[in-house]
């Protein structure tokens, strides 16, 4: 379910004070754990590190992440190949 149109996209305010501080493009890593805040034209050129649930992964904005969440640039879970035994017989030849 989407967020209310009246409402506007959830954007975390500390996380704007912390932009504020920093110069975009400066290539300093803003840390933050807000991965449901909402990608602003602002935020363009800014590093941020999402926390994953384990550790910080460098997010650079760019244009076209405008509008997704923070979240989903930084995966929580690392994916594993498909296949078992007969993968591994593919991947020898």
């Amino acid at each position: 379910m989407t967020r209310s149109l009246k409402k506007g996209p959830y954007i975390d305010e500390k996380l704007l004070k912390k932009m504020s501080k920093v110069k975009a493009g400066d290539g300093t890593v803003i840390k933050t754990w807000s991965r449901a805040c909402t990608i602003i034209p602002e935020m363009i050129g800014y590093t941020f590190g999402v926390h994953n649930g384990k550790e910080h992964i460098s997010v650079k904005i760019e244009e076209d992440m405008v509008g997704h969440k923070l979240g989903e640039f930084s995966p929580t879970t690392k994916f594993i190949k498909h296949g078992g035994k007969l993968q591994k017989e593919i991947d020898k030849k």
